[in-house]
């Protein structure tokens, strides 16, 4: 996708009246439009589908294939996951943060590089290092801390110094790798590339549907989507981006439709996981990596395409903690990156999107 350097975005506004207290949900990409492209018409043996569940998501893969891939899908997934998630203490990545290990592997180093040029692009707005921060703030796998702010709304304070020294172990901009060897900026620095690797995992699931002759394919993981070749009507995946709902529950109430190949989709979101305080207001759980508070922008869900959904995923994340305009102006530097952003102003959803993001003609 070439781009100007000076363009600037498209912007428009749905009515959007109903806002409850408990917020919205964030536009999530839908594979609604996908389903109905596969009916029982599709050739048997060719077109395949793979589902189930991982890494607390969903995931959908639809490919044109000679035979199926399940067992090399789970092989992916198991390999993306004994790397680098931080759920599972047995992964590389857990290891390292733990410090029985500063030896890397490939996706390691992988999810690293993403992470420092998007945060390094992003002015640090997203930062794989901000795990202490969460945690402090009820978000992260610290249970004590979720629970003192749940339990105690009206009480919960968190004084300037606890965020001061959990500051002293985030950046990833003081991190590096040498030779498979990774340098941390302090002792007790750990790593999260939780939003960055369902997109890798995506990518590499693409990548092993090719080398199996698999050249027309959607990857589909929680939401980030990786897209190859055509769908059996021979043409351009078409993808939905759903309108930010305000309910708890998920729906798929369509905002627009995309249709696109050989890149990677991610839809990121702030408005479902929150808290009320007494002395904060409400509070979201993306915590900003500079400040170390949680982040209150205009911006309730950002969509990115990018070449691979690994970016798009690091993206979309970094547009979350961003204003609509800083995000879009960042976004409208970097070669190969398109964007869409849906921001809340009073009570009127408001939709930006970078001059290339292909929409299609179907606004209100």
């Amino acid at each position: 996708m070439k781009k100007s350097f000076a363009r600037g975005y498209r912007h428009y506004t749905t009515s959007f009246r109903a806002v409850t207290r408990r917020g919205l949900i964030p536009a999530l990409i839908s594979l609604t439009a996908i389903s109905a492209l596969l009916g029982a018409c599709r050739p048997a043996g060719e077109w395949r589908i793979a589902e189930g569940a991982v890494w607390n998501t969903t995931y959908r893969i639809v490919y044109n294939g000679p035979r199926a891939l399940d067992d090399s899908i789970q092989e992916v997934m198991s390999r993306v996951d004994m790397s680098l998630s931080p759920f599972n203490p047995s992964s590389l990545i857990s290891r390292i943060n733990r410090g029985e290990t500063d030896r890397t592997d490939q996706l390691v180093d992988s999810a690293f590089t993403i992470s420092t040029r998007v945060s390094r692009a992003g002015h640090g707005r997203f930062d794989p290092t901000v795990a202490p921060l969460v945690n402090l703030w009820g978000f992260g796998y610290d249970a004590s801390a979720r629970r003192n702010i749940e339990s105690n709304p009206d009480g919960f304070v968190l004084p300037q110094a606890m965020i001061d020294s959990a500051l002293t172990m985030v950046g990833i901009s003081s991190c590096r790798i040498e030779n498979g060897i990774i340098h941390k900026k302090h002792p007790a620095t750990t790593f999260n590339f939780s939003a960055v690797a369902k997109g890798m995992g995506c990518d590499l699931i693409a990548a092993m549907l090719k080398r199996n002759g698999c050249a027309d394919y959607i990857v589909e993981i929680g939401g980030e989507i990786a897209v190859g070749g055509h769908n059996r009507h021979n043409k351009p995946w078409r993808i939905q981006i759903d309108t930010p709902a305000p309910s708890d529950t998920i729906s798929h109430t369509p905002l627009t439709f995309i249709s696109v190949t050989d890149c990677g989709v991610a839809t990121s979101g702030n408005y479902r996981n929150f808290h009320d305080t007494s002395r904060y207001g409400r509070i979201g759980h993306t915590i900003d990596p500079v400040t170390g508070l949680p982040v209150t922008t205009d911006v309730v869900s950002a969509t990115v395409i990018a070449p691979t959904a690994g970016e798009a995923d690091a993206w979309a994340t970094s547009c979350m903690a961003s204003t609509a305009d800083s995000a879009m102006a960042i976004v409208n530097r970097i070669q190969g990156i398109e964007c869409l952003l849906v921001t809340l102003r009073a009570d009127t959803l408001c939709v930006l999107s970078s001059q290339a993001f292909p929409l299609e003609s179907n606004r209100q």
